[in-house]
């Protein structure tokens, strides 16, 4: 659901603010002399809209600030997005496999030990997806490479099991545009002061906490206008040591990131030779099996503290500090994803050799991966399960604890300067931007993980509402979500197109395995798509054809590259005029100072 602003409820008139009066006084009677409620109730067209869009996070920005609604908002995007896609899984992969049953397949992959099991391998493999869980809707290798065959109707599952990818990817791209429809800004002090109250509300508690909203917009306002002005002013040796410090600053940063992949990939290459080892223990297995989970969770959590000490040495505005560390643990989160699947890689492709006797019979290493899909949905299942667990352990025996020493040994110095925690609103946002991540990195390879991570962002909901009220208090740096937003956006774009580079590397050059998965007996998986558009009446497959040449597509491009350079210039035009206005106001202002004066 998207929240209008505040600035846009005032544009739409006494209506909006009535109802969102009423909600936010929902627990007690109401009282509307004007019959304003009724009336809205009934209005059609954009205001009836607001029925549908209750302010579930007004709370979260009363008390802590408009980057903590922020967060809840954008967590909130996530569960939808995950929502949707969990329909499309369910609905186009999973209930026409269900209706086919288990039919007998000439090859078979089945990984499950036989004879009698013992209950704790079946915990271990529900955390490790291995075992019995390998052999469900979960992951790739169960799918079967067989239509559906209805009354006089054949559904062709691989086919359905690829495209469902393609549209779950551009769905995400459409539910985009949709969050960042609306700009939530209120550009300058004027618009706070004199526009920015609410006259609708109507209890002293909601009246509080308006006050304080627009304390913390103003107080971040203030604060980076006079970092500005401190920095306008410093001399050319100033200027000049302060670059210095930067970069050397920078070259440290790299210093750590560089030792945090080498571990990462000495994990992740120790985990999977070992193994691969026959004789070994359950809890040895399970402790080897989330070895590179551990590892990228422990330079999520250290790394970023290092940098968040090293920010303020660099004298960088506050809202650019935020948006270069939020850069250096994204380029950490993501390059340590990289660092796995590349690993991967290697071992699936005999780091790209496909002349080494391990790879030469199949195409890839089938003694190490022999249902390789599966091998990669099952590193990114147990990347989401860590996170989860991680998020809970830290709340429970972190978060909780700090809470409970700093209220009740307040006397001690050192509880003191400890103090209360801070909702850090970036490395939150980050962090499920990560996991956001996670699950499109492995939709291809386990298909209900848009399921899991539905339920996961719900249980996190939850989680970081019940740390906020009773462990957190507001921050003394507020955090500006309208200059952000953008930010966090274009992060998510940049995780997804993360996200997409190995699946489309699957799609197009990898060879499928052999032993499992819908697509066993293709060379590739997007010549389902090629052998279906060749059963196609004549004009259609030639249209499909033509559409997926190079002489459609190039002067396509053409045209997209005219237009988007045709709408640069206009927004520049725009940001002009923009421009010009603004100087003609400040014109205005100083003649009417002038006259004043002379009057």
């Amino acid at each position: 659901l998207q929240l209008p602003s505040n600035q846009t409820l005032r544009f739409r008139g006494k209506k909006a603010a009535a109802w969102e009066a009423a909600w936010e006084g929902a627990s007690v009677p109401i009282e509307d002399p004007h019959g304003l409620l009724p009336e809205m109730l009934l209005e059609e067209g954009e205001d009836s809209r607001l029925l549908k869009e209750m302010p579930l996070c007004l709370e979260e920005k009363r008390h802590f600030g408009t980057g903590i609604q922020s967060y809840f908002n954008f967590l909130r995007f996530l569960v939808l997005l995950n929502f949707v896609a969990s329909l499309l899984v369910v609905g186009f992969v999973i209930a026409p496999n269900a209706l086919y049953g288990s039919g007998s397949l000439c090859q078979k992959y089945n990984p499950i030990p036989q004879g009698l099991v013992s209950y704790f391998s079946y915990i271990m493999d529900l955390l490790s997806g291995k075992g019995f869980i390998e052999q469900t809707y979960l992951f790739y290798g169960y799918y079967p490479n067989m239509a559906v065959r209805f009354v006089n109707f054949a559904y062709d599952i691989p086919l359905a099991y690829l495209l469902t990818t393609f549209f779950y990817l551009l769905s995400v791209l459409c539910l985009q545009q949709s969050l960042v429809s609306e700009d939530t800004s209120l550009a300058s002090y004027s618009n706070k002061v004199f526009a920015g109250w609410d006259f609708s509300l109507m209890q002293d508690n909601m009246v509080q906490l308006k006050h304080k909203s627009i304390r913390y917009e103003l107080r971040m306002d203030l604060e980076e206008a006079s970092f500005r002005k401190h920095q306008a002013e410093l001399t050319t040796s100033q200027r000049v040591s302060l670059y210095i410090l930067r970069s050397l600053i920078n070259i440290l940063v790299l210093v750590f990131l560089g030792v945090s992949f080498y571990c990462i990939y000495l994990a992740m290459s120790y985990s999977q030779e070992e193994m691969g080892k026959v004789s070994i223990q359950y809890l040895l297995e399970l402790l080897l099996a989330y070895l590179p989970s551990a590892v990228i969770t422990a330079a999520n959590l250290l790394v970023p503290m290092i940098f968040q000490f090293l920010v303020p040495l660099e004298k960088y505005p506050l809202s650019f500090q935020i948006k270069i560390t939020l850069l250096r643990n994204v380029v950490l989160r993501f390059a340590s994803l990289i660092v796995v699947l590349v690993t991967l890689w290697g071992q699936i492709t005999c780091n790209g050799n496909p002349q080494n006797s391990k790879c030469h019979n199949c195409g890839y290493n089938n003694h190490l991966h022999p249902c390789w899909e599966t091998s990669v949905g099952q590193e990114m299942y147990k990347l989401m399960i860590f996170d989860l667990v991680i998020t809970l352990l830290v709340i429970l025996l972190v978060e909780f604890p700090r809470k409970m020493l700093v209220t009740y040994w307040s006397s001690c110095l050192l509880l003191k300067w400890w103090g209360e925690q801070e909702f850090m609103v970036p490395d939150n946002i980050l962090g499920l931007v990560y996991g956001q991540t996670l699950c499109w990195t492995g939709a291809l390879f386990c298909p209900l993980l848009p399921v899991l991570n539905t339920i996961k962002y719900i249980a996190v909901f939850y989680m970081k509402k019940l740390t906020l009220y009773a462990n957190c208090r507001p921050a003394e740096r507020t955090f500006r979500a309208s200059s952000s937003n953008s930010f966090f956006l274009l992060i998510l774009l940049l995780g997804f197109t993360v996200s997409c580079v190995p699946a489309l590397y699957s799609i197009f050059v990898l060879p499928p395995s052999k032993a499992c998965g819908p697509f066993r007996d293709q060379s590739t998986m997007w010549n389902v798509v090629s052998h279906a558009v060749s059963e196609l009446p004549a004009g259609a497959e030639d249209f499909l054809r033509f559409v997926g040449s190079v002489a459609f597509s190039a002067p396509l491009f053409l045209l997209l590259s005219v237009f988007m350079f045709y709408l640069k210039a206009l927004a520049n035009s725009y940001s002009s005029r923009i421009k010009s206005l603004k100087r003609q106001l400040c014109l205005v202002s100083s003649q009417l100072k002038a006259i004043q004066k002379w009057i």
